[in-house]
């Protein structure tokens, strides 16, 4: 049997912070029945609640609903991997099992899907892909000071490498889509889904 590995308070604090945004961060709020059913709850401006099945309540805020009840909705979708010991996506430990029911899409990073960036960008990168290289170490394989700033963070980049790395993402969409990600969450969905309703998203009229 595997030992499992002691998660830093760091990780589990991450998991219950990322749980309760995606739970309370929406207009549509996720409430379950005695029995475990997942429904959606939506104030509505006479102080009701309409509430539904949640897959339906949320397609229908999607592709039907008006832009006024559209206020405050946020589709929420997270992005887990197992640099952070939560596992495999078929094995999730508890954390990754709660994130899994806040939020509406909850994407796993394969293992195979970081190598190959790690490889292809950072540890043998081709001529091209040098200056994402060049941020990374200079970010993380040199002195920590005062004078130095981190390049390489999901907040900051340098500019360069933010260049090549829209770059090599373009370039490789199909394979990332198809290889980098499982679902865990909604089941039984592609992520073709996904796609199709932050387009319809973006198409609404959100400013009227």
């Amino acid at each position: 049997m595997r030992k499992e590995q002691k998660k830093s308070p760091t990780t589990i604090e991450k998991a219950k912070q990322g749980a309760y945004v995606a739970k309370h961060v929406s207009s549509l709020q996720k409430i379950r029945s005695v029995d475990g059913k997942v429904f959606g709850a939506l104030a509505k401006p006479d102080g009701n609640f309409e509430i539904k099945p949640y897959e339906k309540a949320l397609n229908q805020m999607i592709y039907n609903a008006p832009v006024t009840d559209l206020t405050n909705f946020i589709l929420t979708i997270g992005i887990a991997s197992n640099h952070g010991n939560w596992f495999t996506s078929d094995n999730p430990n508890k954390e990754l099992l709660v994130l899994k029911h806040s939020y509406d899409w909850l994407l796993f990073l394969t293992d195979e899907g970081l190598a190959k960036f790690v490889r292809e960008l950072i540890l043998e990168p081709l001529p091209e892909f040098e200056s994402v290289q060049k941020a990374f170490l200079s970010s993380y394989d040199s002195p920590r000071s005062s004078k130095r700033i981190n390049q390489f963070t999901k907040v900051r980049i340098l500019r360069d490498a933010h260049i090549v790395l829209v770059n090599y993402f373009s370039k490789n969409i199909q394979q990332i889509e198809s290889e980098w990600f499982n679902i865990l969450s909604p089941q039984n969905k592609p992520i073709i889904t996904l796609q199709n309703q932050l387009q319809t998203l973006a198409q609404k009229e959100w400013y009227l």
